[in-house]
């Protein structure tokens, strides 16, 4: 574990140091492009964080490969390598993208032609267990199929998901987290070390995405582009290749009887191709429902439009940090719970507390309004929006020292911000009662 933690932190340490640099080269390069009718910032933003971010991925595959625990990965495996192939075609198309323009079609034969390339390279989905039957082998044009949709997919939720600022990074994180729990589990809890790869693989994104998060929250500083949003996608979905058809059926029966008993019996703790699929249900929800849209509107799937769902949360009423906590809260609960189920799936509690949570988390979509605000003694911790304020009405006075039509109430208190004082409101004076001043303004200072 503790080879882990250092390789997910020189990960993060890399990504966060590289992303200043790259913001002020993004900059001179002019990844800038002009405001679009769908895009939720409004100033110019550079994009291309991708580039700190693979250079993260090098940084932490290369320190893994050096450690003692973590080297016999390189040595007994050329997963690695694959991860490191695919990942610098789709990371290389990526900047051409963000830079100049990549028409949609010919990203998909990108994706594709990087996914092969990992196939060719042995991280390819050999078996799939299936319960009550076993593990069913695949050919190799069905496990080549298989391995490259699985990447397409992975790579366009990912990408479509990417509308807000810290939204893609943060919700990747997440399902790294989930992942590198379950993998780390099916490691050292059953001593299989085919599931060594995916473990460093889901460490390493954790800190590709910890890293660029500073940088990427709202207000965003810089965007990771398509380099960024397809590279982490690319990632994650090799974790969950790896992971999947990678692991030797035989040793399933050294814990649980038969092989085909072993698999029925591990499916919940298995959980082969639900998982992947879980830990980004949200995005991959966001995709299909997007793909259906703009079809049935006789569009290209690939056109773009505001109808995404943080796009919709935006409608409703939410800000745009609330947003992306919502995000974040269903992709937890989603992909932390399926990790929860495989481990004791005879729990009903488990099952209690995930419908609980979900009631939590409808009623905060309910509730686009409410402002949660942080007790007293915390507010020093949290942000000036979560903070207690009073309201301050301030008094529109026009006599000694009061402004003149259009100037700036004075007599505010210190802190307190200055309003422009509506036309004809001269010596009117309102202290709490806006239904008798109509036109007066709520101030909120903090106590």
């Amino acid at each position: 574990m503790r080879e882990y933690l250092l390789t997910l932190c020189v990960t993060a340490a890399v990504t966060y140091l590289l992303t200043g640099p790259v913001r002020k080269f993004a900059i001179a390069a002019g990844a800038m492009p002009e405001i679009r009718a769908r895009d939720v910032h409004r100033e110019p933003t550079p994009r291309l964080g991708g580039i700190a971010m693979f250079g993260g991925l090098c940084a932490g595959l290369l320190v893994a490969a050096h450690l003692s625990n973590l080297k016999s990965v390189f040595e007994l495996s050329n997963e690695p390598r694959a991860l490191l192939s695919g990942a610098g075609l789709i990371w290389l198309l990526g900047v051409l993208d963000d830079k100049w323009g990549v028409d949609a079609l010919v990203k998909l034969g990108g994706q594709m032609i990087a996914a092969g390339v990992m196939v060719l390279q042995g991280l390819t989905i050999l078996w799939i267990p299936v319960p009550g039957v076993g593990p069913v082998s695949l050919t190799p044009m069905q496990g080549t199929l298989l391995t490259v949709a699985l990447v397409v997919i992975t790579i366009n939720a990912v990408n479509f998901v990417d509308g807000l600022d810290g939204l893609a990074s943060g919700m990747v994180c997440i399902a790294a987290a989930a992942f590198f729990m379950y993998t780390y589990r099916i490691w050292f809890g059953y001593g299989l070390e085919a599931a060594a790869p995916a473990t460093l693989f889901a460490a390493v994104l954790m800190g590709m995405c910890l890293g660029f998060l500073p940088h990427n929250m709202h207000p965003a500083r810089i965007f990771m582009g398509d380099s960024g949003s397809m590279l982490i996608g690319l990632v994650l979905a090799a974790g969950a290749i790896s992971v999947t058809g990678q692991l030797d059926p035989d040793a399933l029966s050294l814990f649980v009887g038969s092989e085909r008993a072993a698999v029925h019996a591990t499916v919940p703790v298995y959980i082969p191709l639900l998982l992947p699929l879980t830990v980004i249900a949200v995005p991959v929800a966001d995709l299909l429902l997007a793909i259906v849209r703009r079809t049935w509107n006789g569009q290209s799937p690939f056109a773009a439009d505001r109808g995404h769902l943080h796009h919709r949360l935006l409608e409703i009423g939410h800000s745009h940090s609330r947003a992306v906590l919502i995000m974040y809260f269903w992709s937890a609960l989603i992909a932390f719970g399926t990790v929860a189920y495989s481990v004791h799936s005879a729990s009903v509690w488990i099952l209690l507390v995930i419908v609980a949570l979900s009631a939590v988390g409808l009623v905060l979509l309910l509730l686009p309004r409410f402002t949660p605000r942080a007790p007293r003694w915390a507010e020093a911790f949290v942000p000036p929006r979560y903070r207690r304020r009073k309201s301050v009405v301030v008094a529109l006075a026009g006599g000694a020292g009061g402004p003149g039509v259009g100037g700036t109430a004075e007599g505010a208190g210190i802190g307190e911000q200055r309003e422009p004082v509506p036309a004809g409101l001269h010596g009117a004076t309102a202290i709490g009662d806006r239904s008798r001043f109509p036109h007066t303004r709520k101030i909120s200072s903090p106590r």
